[in-house]
């Protein structure tokens, strides 16, 4: 039975390495439906793609079976990115070809039937694994299985607002996501701050007196935005000598649950730069796979910040 994983997390398991080392092996993959994955290496002048295989094994995906999209003809730029990167496919057959066996392929294949049993089947609310494609200053494209792409915006990402994605997450990260939305045409929307803890999880990993490590988000007239976590943020006088990104010490003056504030004093910056840390997940996605609610505020507060799935 095949599994749906973004593509890049089923290339080195032993089943698929068995599968795609030798032509029996491919032959199998046939005769069971089965999904592998391997690197393309080359886009030839006809737009096919050719994939990595073994015992003197050339994989070819024709132009026309490298995507499946239920709305547009696939773009040129879609196949030509793929180039040395980890594509999925389903064996459609083989033919002989200067005396050298050619498997044929179909990533189509695979994308539609993880379309058919997974994608279509989710609904809002479900916590789904992604991986990261490529950054825009909207938000990061995420790979739901099979190269199927969705959209984790950047106000999705965290509640700590950040200026572009790559402040969180890099391409190739793997992340846990939740379903926030399924449009008309069937394209699915992740969110993934509902995972990443409420006001009070968060706000209480420290502690009034102490003088922790946090990041400046936003400058204001009125005071200073410290990141804490990415789903909690604390406010800092106003000081002229602290911009946007630094890494910044600061003593925490008072914690109040009711206001959702956390009042800081800045010690002290620097501008040195920082790489996005592991996001720590709030909730058990070894066995979690859907939520209904999601409340950020604390019950004492008159504020009411929920996402309702």
């Amino acid at each position: 039975m095949n599994t749906y994983k973004p593509e890049g997390m089923l290339i080195k398991e032993f089943s698929n390495l068995e599968y795609t080392s030798t032509q029996k092996g491919l032959e199998r993959a046939l005769e069971r439906g089965a999904i592998l994955e391997s690197a393309a290496t080359l886009c030839d002048h006809g737009m096919n793609l050719h994939v990595s295989l073994g015992e003197r094994i050339r994989g070819i995906i024709p132009r026309d079976e490298v995507e499946y999209s239920r709305s547009e003809a696939t773009k040129d730029i879609a196949i030509l990115t793929r180039v040395g990167k980890p594509v999925c496919f389903k064996v459609t057959g083989f033919r002989q070809e200067g005396g050298e066996v050619v498997a044929l392929l179909s990533r189509r294949a695979a994308q539609m039937e993880c379309y058919d049993y997974y994608i279509s089947t989710l609904c809002r609310g479900d916590i789904i694994p992604a991986r990261v494609t490529h950054l825009e200053n909207f938000g990061a494209f995420v790979d739901i299985g099979c190269g199927i792409i969705s959209l984790l915006s950047i106000d999705t990402i965290s509640v700590s607002r950040i200026s572009h994605p790559s402040a969180r997450v890099r391409v190739g990260d793997c992340l846990f996501t939740v379903v926030k939305d399924i449009d008309e045409r069937g394209r699915i929307y992740v969110s993934e701050r509902e995972l990443l803890g409420s006001w009070m999880e968060n706000a209480s990993l420290f502690t009034e007196g102490e003088t922790v490590r946090g990041i400046v988000r936003s400058v204001e007239d009125y005071g200073i935005f410290v990141e804490l976590k990415p789903n909690l943020a604390g406010l800092a006088e106003y000081r002229d000598d602290v911009s946007v990104g630094d890494t910044a010490a600061v003593y925490i003056k008072s914690i109040i649950p009711e206001k959702m504030k956390i009042k800081l004093i800045i010690i002290s910056t620097s501008d040195a730069p920082r790489e996005p840390e592991p996001l720590e997940y709030f909730v058990d996605t070894e066995h979690l796979t859907h939520i209904d609610l999601w409340k950020y505020s604390p019950p004492t507060s008159n504020r009411i910040i929920e996402t309702v799935f």
